[in-house]
């Protein structure tokens, strides 16, 4: 998979990368990228697959049971490793592969849905947006439009990812809230993330000090003590 470059993209991400509001901060990453696997993504894309029919084989009775679709269908399939790729590529330190199964997704049936969730997170970034750039476009209104310039949100399906697995890095000290929604374009072979988590700065101010404290033991102990 190819990591899309787009200005719109690039300036919200700017300003989402880091949003203070008050006794939190919020941090927010769009990312689109062109869903023809080559390389590395094709061998993991062969080998994520190939887990899929040996787990298939072993409980047939769960053939209809994904979130993406009936995986003994190879759309689904597909499905399925595009966005354990996207991961992958967002997040390179973490190895979605060996963690994420088909149940982590949901498919979101109503875009509106999706596009109220998200306003109403963002909510509070909104304001500082419009202090810091003025009232001309909306947090919002950039945002839509920027998805829909990568994506064509008419013509595009809609899941979430949900982490179950502590070690995931959503699951991060003092989150207060976060969302994962993939935007996916069968016919333009993109698909598009928009990650976003909002974090209290009293814990990570203590998660901070707890790091500090441990560096510095380290150094005592380490210390010759003769």
């Amino acid at each position: 998979m190819k990591y899309l470059e787009y200005t719109p993209l690039a300036r919200l991400n700017a300003f989402l990368s880091h949003v203070n509001l008050g006794e939190c901060v919020l941090r927010g990453v769009l990312e689109a990228y062109s869903c023809k696997v080559a390389g590395v993504d094709k061998k993991l894309s062969r080998s994520l697959e190939q887990e899929v029919l040996d787990y298939l084989s072993e409980s047939p009775e769960n053939h209809s049971s994904s979130p993406v679709g009936p995986l003994c269908s190879s759309t689904s399939r597909r499905t399925l490793i595009h966005l354990i790729l996207t991961l992958n590529h967002m997040y390179p330190d973490y190895d979605f592969r060996s963690m994420i199964r088909s149940h982590h997704f949901s498919k979101e049936r109503e875009g509106n849905t999706v596009k109220q969730k998200i306003e109403n997170y963002l909510l509070e970034a909104g304001k500082v947006w419009a202090v810091e750039n003025g009232d001309d476009i909306s947090l919002l209104d950039s945002i839509w439009k920027a998805i829909d310039e990568v994506i064509d949100l008419a013509d595009c399906e809609m899941y979430s990812y949900m982490p179950e697995v502590e070690g995931d890095p959503f699951f991060e000290r003092g989150m207060i809230w976060f969302f994962n929604f993939f935007f996916y374009n069968k016919k333009l072979k993109r698909i598009l993330c928009f990650s976003c988590r909002c974090l209290s700065k009293l814990a990570m101010d203590d998660s901070f000090a707890d790091e500090l404290m441990s560096d510095e033991e380290a150094i005592f102990w380490g210390m010759d003590m003769e």
